[in-house]
């Protein structure tokens, strides 16, 4: 399953504070408290988290005797692996992991079209926060979130709408249809309402029910035609045994050892 963060235009968002975004590119940021918000500190200002920022992935570590770190919600006393969408909380300041990637809108070509019920059961809808945290939903058929009793992901919520909103496949793609929700959903810590998900993608509704699309890496494809070999290659011919008279000199040979075991006996006998 694929379930990792692309490193192009990494940033932190902060929605409840106005404070500009900040690039996160390789390397290690540290973040502390600076005035009544938090920013990029250096290493002699003691951060109280550092992000590791790298081909894998984004790593957070906390540092020794920092409190009050949680990354959606989740209290973190060490180490944590981030996600796209991921809220971390310092302080009291929220940040959000974004990409510069926007999350790709539903084409106007599929906007009325009705899913397929034939899915894919290798794609999976995996909980990751909120009452669902570790349950995982296949796509093999188009689930429901809502508050209905009916929806496959039932959120129980009064101001939850009944039928808020529907993944599902059409084709291969992964589709995420709003149904006449109030506030939409969150991909990656965007706000959205039709959308075209990717593996790796997290959605959240109602603020803390936290999912991530998992499915197969696509393998390469085999090719159409067996390879074959290149006609100006020549390769060398095998050098046939030298025969010359390997036969008549084995024959003298055993002639002479023959002669040699009759003389033998011969004088033997005398």
């Amino acid at each position: 399953m694929l379930d990792c963060v692309p490193m192009e235009g990494l940033k932190l968002r902060f929605p409840e504070h106005h404070h500009p975004e900040m690039p996160l590119g390789p390397g290690v940021h540290g973040i502390g408290r600076i005035g009544d918000t938090v920013g990029l500190v250096g290493d002699g200002d003691a951060p109280a988290i550092r992000l590791f920022v790298d081909r894998r992935g984004v790593w957070m570590t906390v540092a020794d005797g920092a409190r009050g770190i949680h990354v959606n919600g989740r209290p973190v006393q060490r180490m944590a692996m981030l996600r796209l969408g991921d809220a971390i909380y310092l302080d009291g300041v929220e940040m959000v992991l974004a990409s510069s990637r926007r999350v790709e809108p539903l084409p106007d070509a599929l906007r009325h079209v009705p899913g397929e019920f034939r899915g894919d059961c290798r794609v999976v809808v995996r909980g990751v926060g909120g009452r669902h945290h570790g349950r995982s939903f296949t796509l093999e058929a188009p689930r429901l979130v809502g508050r209905s009793d009916e929806a496959d992901i039932r959120i129980d919520d009064a101001d939850f709408a009944e039928r808020h909103a529907r993944i599902e496949m059409i084709g291969n793609r992964i589709v995420l249809r709003d149904l006449g929700s109030g506030d939409g959903s969150l991909v990656n810590g965007e706000p959205v309402r039709d959308a075209v998900l990717r593996p790796g993608d997290q959605i959240v509704f109602d603020l803390h029910h936290r999912f991530v699309i998992e499915a197969p890496s696509t393998a390469p494809s085999p090719p159409t035609r067996p390879v074959e070999e290149p006609d100006d290659i020549e390769l060398p011919l095998a050098t046939p045994p030298r025969r010359g008279h390997r036969l008549p000199w084995l024959l003298l040979a055993a002639l002479m050892l023959a002669g040699a075991i009759s003389a033998l006996l011969l004088l033997g006998g005398d």
